[in-house]
This record gives structure tokens, sequence and C-alpha cells, in this order.
């Protein structure tokens, strides 16, 4: 469907044949694209199919493409919910010419509606400033909305490591591995998204003015401190994974030597179980029962005391 488009006069529309009335620069956004609606697009503002056909088949890497009379571009960002590895990645796809530039995408993103309310208000010192700084607007709204993420991430990852320096918990090992994932899977979208608008903070990329090169190197620019974040936080993932492996091995050699401790405290009475468990004819006397007493009682009671003095208890 049409969500809107909005002209360099800030004039809106909402869907319907308007979208094709009107020269001059526009805006068109599309929401949940379909074939019927980018087929109308394509014939209007002359749309490559290839493009096209990326539009509607989502799961696209970034990337920049020059074709005869545009500019395709896609980008890719994230929200979280209220658990910040359950992330829902958005795909925005851009068309851009120097009088008009239509974005596609299937989900809603509120920093697209920011946008737009901005355009609504002030379209002079946004829409008319061409259609490479809406893209840019668009762009830094994408990556913007990943350091909030990131920040989660890292308060989460802080908490996590008290958490198994206090008590490790197997529960804690599987909250690790799903950190992992997370950092992968953003990982995998900057990296080739940093190329992507590293292009357009260079001169020369068709449609895109001098001046608007300045604004994708600052969006550049976030990205690198969005990739030097995942970094840091892959190191510090994986000083936690080492931190809690230490602390189960500790906690398994602690279990190993309480139990080696009761069983050398036991030793003396399993001597004397097996030693005078065989077939004597006569076990009394006064100093036997002494003997005897003194080892199954005063022996353990001496050791455990002398290993509370190693610290090995």
């Amino acid at each position: 469907m049409i969500q809107v488009c909005l002209f360099r006069d800030g004039t809106l529309f909402t869907g319907g044949e308007e979208l094709l009335g009107e020269d001059g620069r526009k805006w068109v956004d599309v929401l949940q694209p379909d074939e019927a609606t980018m087929a109308r697009l394509a014939e209007r503002f002359g749309l490559h199919k290839l493009a096209v056909e990326d539009c509607l088949h989502l799961d696209q890497r970034p990337k920049l493409e020059e074709y005869p009379n545009h500019v395709f571009v896609v980008l890719q960002g994230f929200t979280a919910g209220k658990n910040v590895c359950d992330l829902t990645m958005h795909e925005h796809h851009f068309f851009l010419a120097k009088e008009w530039i239509i974005s596609v995408h299937e989900l809603p993103f509120m920093g697209l509606e920011t946008i737009i309310q901005r355009v609504r208000q002030d379209p002079a010192s946004t829409l008319g400033r061409g259609t490479d700084f809406m893209l840019y607007l668009m762009a830094d709204a994408l990556v913007d909305a990943q350091f909030p993420i990131l920040d989660s991430f890292s308060e989460e990852l802080e908490d996590l490591e008290v958490s198994i320096f206090e008590k490790a918990e197997k529960s804690h090992l599987q909250r690790i591995f799903e950190m992992k994932r997370m950092l992968v899977q953003l990982r995998r979208v900057l990296s080739p998204q940093r190329d992507v608008v590293g292009l357009m903070a260079r001169r020369g990329i068709p449609h895109v003015d001098e001046r608007s090169t300045l604004y994708f190197r600052d969006v550049y620019d976030h990205l690198v401190r969005l990739y030097e974040q995942i970094d840091s936080g892959r190191d510090i993932l994986g000083n936690v994974m080492d931190g809690y492996l230490s602390m189960v091995a500790n906690k398994t050699n602690d279990i190993t030597k309480q139990l080696t401790i009761f069983a050398t405290i036991f030793l003396p009475l399993s001597f004397i179980v097996g030693f005078f468990g065989q077939n004597f004819d006569v076990l009394s006397g006064t100093g036997f029962y002494i003997s005897m007493w003194a080892m199954i009682v005063a022996l353990p009671i001496s050791l455990f005391f002398w290993f509370k003095h190693k610290q090995w208890l």
C-alpha cells in the first residue's frame, strides 16, 4: 500500500492517483509493497525491474546499485523488544533520483514517522534541500536507532557478569549464547552497510550532491562507532564466558575437594572395621575400647579441625 506521498511544497497525499499526477521534487513512501503498487511506480518513474524485484523479496544485503536514471540503495536496521536479544530487522529500499525519492519497507518504523512529521512542519529545510538530503535523514534514523539497543546490551552484559561471579547457573550460559548470536546478527548487517554509506560519503555517486556527502560522512562515523561497540561487546562477552567456565570449574573443584576430605576423615573408621572385622577369639580390655573410641571419635574430629586450619574446607 502507498502510505504517503510528500511533495516539495509540503502537500500530503494518501495513496490513490495523486501520486502520478504531480511534477517536481517528491518523496514517495511505500509500506508493505505489492506487485501492483510497484508496477505503477516502475511505470511512472522508470524504475529498473531488477530493483523492483528486490523490493518484493526481503532479506537483501545492504548495497548500492546504479541504474540509468536512478540509484538503488538497500539499508537495514533493528528494533528490540523487552528482551534486548529479540531483534526485529527493518529492511528499507530507496530509489534515488534528482527530483524524487521512493522509500519502500515492509514494517512501520518510528524514525520514519518522525521524519514525516518534520517534512510536514518544515518542508523547505527537509525535502526542499534535495532528495539526497532526505535519504540522509532516513539513513541517519536507521543507524541512530541501533545505539539504544547496544546501550541496553552493555548494561545487561554488566549485570550478567556480576550475577555469574556471585553464582554461576546454567541459565547464564544460555543467555551468553543468545547475546553472542545477537552480536553476530548486528555485525552481519552493519558491516556491509558501513561500506554502502562510505560510498555515499564520497564524491561521484549519481544524484548525491557534494554538500550531502558531509552528512553521509557523519552517518558513516556513527556506523564506525557501532562497529567498535560490537567488537568491544564481543571481547567482553568472551571474558564473561571465560569467567563462567572458571566459576563452574572452581565449583567442581570445591565439590571434589570436599568429597576427598570426607573420604579422608572416614579412612581410619574403614581401617578399624576392616581390621577388627576378622574372626578374633577375644576382643576385650579397657585399653582396647579406649583406643577404639579414640580412633572413631578423636581422630576424625582432629582431622576436621586440621583441614579447617589449612583452609581446605
